[in-house]
């Protein structure tokens, strides 16, 4: 069942079967000082070319992230130092466009998503298959120049193919955040039956990780402080949809899930008040496990809860290949992220506002074919 609440019809580009036929220039949307979204801005730069072991793609639709877009283009990166100009996007699908040497897994005319996590490769975390923990880890689109492009080039070990049926705007919403999804509950053991609370599941990460746990099997309760989002998220069918503000949250949580309380956490928030909800009804050998921190990040931690319970707290950084791989095995089976909306590229700065807003109920899309970049001011 597709969970777009937008659907994203744009199509796959077609590409030939050949490796020289890269057009010397293409657009991006880039911006050369941070700002507000109206400093994004056409452009048109060298099309990067595959080296050994790399994959050209025509890009065909990239996510726009909170962290990873809004907060590169204002500035405000908490981790990163982005160096100008910059072309933000990491999240993509698209099509091969051409290959370089030693590639043997994708050809042109394939449809693929992209991994946008670079690693060494080398070192103990990416040996073991735990890349999310490499120290020299990169990120396409902050660290490097993404794809809010016509083209990008990326190792052939980041690409992934797309099922049949997939539409471009979903592949882009999975590429990333699905594989993170996927890697929290790999590191917290999900099992079939379980209470999972999913906290902040109206936005792009929430609303993906709730209704992936639905599709393995679990029992979600998605929380969301907004009364319209709680209303659009009936539509994943999840078995409660609450208030995690509400005075009576947590008496309404022990209703469902008797005296047990939740096994599993998903609380990419951090909010203090929130944190204390959540650990107020996590159960005995209940886990919680985060992947942010944008309202907050500091908490209070009772730990002598924590070991009589036998309780756990798993930080998941990111996604890996194997996390990825097994997503992409769910989408196979039907499963979809949830789409909010598409905007074309030419109106990423709109796409930006809209965000910034916190507007949206799941994942904001844009769209990067040749007729997507027309309506860009001076394009």
């Amino acid at each position: 069942m597709s969970q777009s609440l937008d659907q994203c019809t744009h199509s796959w580009p077609v590409t030939t079967e050949t490796s020289n036929g890269l057009p010397s220039r293409m657009k991006v949307m880039s911006f050369d000082r941070f700002g507000d979204p109206d400093v994004l801005q056409v452009d048109e730069v060298d099309t990067p070319v595959p080296g050994p072991g790399e994959v050209a793609v025509r890009v065909a639709a990239v996510s726009v992230g909170r962290l990873l877009d809004l907060a590169a283009r204002a500035g405000t990166h908490p981790y990163a130092r982005i160096a100008l100009p910059h072309v933000p996007g990491a999240e993509h699908a698209g099509t091969v466009a051409a290959v370089g040497p030693d590639v043997g897994s994708v050809r042109p005319g394939d449809r693929v998503a992209v991994f946008p996590l670079l690693t060494c490769g080398m070192c103990a975390a990416c040996t073991s298959g735990h890349q999310e923990g490499c120290p020299t880890a990169r990120i396409m689109g902050v660290h490097t120049w993404g794809a809010y492009a016509e083209y990008t080039v990326v190792p052939e070990a980041n690409v992934a193919a797309v099922p049949a049926g997939v539409a471009p705007g979903d592949a882009a919403a999975l590429a990333l955040s699905g594989a993170v999804a996927q890697n929290q509950f790999d590191e917290a053991g999900l099992e079939v039956g379980e209470w999972v609370l999913v906290h902040g599941a109206s936005s792009a990460l929430g609303s993906l990780t709730a209704a992936l746990a639905i599709h393995r099997g679990a029992r979600v309760i998605a929380a969301s402080r907004s009364p319209e989002k709680r209303r659009r998220l009936e539509e994943l069918a999840p078995e409660a949809v609450l208030d995690p503000v509400d005075p009576g949250f947590a008496d309404r949580v022990r209703e469902l899930t008797g005296p047990a309380g939740v096994s599993l956490a998903v609380d990419d928030l951090g909010d203090p008040a929130i944190w204390a909800t959540t650990m107020d009804v996590l159960g005995w050998r209940g886990r919680v496990v985060t992947s942010g921190a944008f309202l907050g990040g500091r908490v209070e931690l009772d730990l002598l809860r924590l070991y009589t319970h036998s309780q756990r707290i798993i930080g998941v950084r990111s996604g890996n290949p194997r996390s990825a791989t097994r997503l992409w095995e769910a989408v196979a089976e039907g499963f979809r992220p949830v789409i909010d909306r598409s905007f074309p590229v030419a109106r990423a700065a709109e796409a930006h506002r809209y965000l910034e807003n916190s507007a949206n109920t799941g994942r904001v899309v844009l769209t990067t074919g040749d007729d997507d970049w027309a309506a860009a001011p001076d394009a």
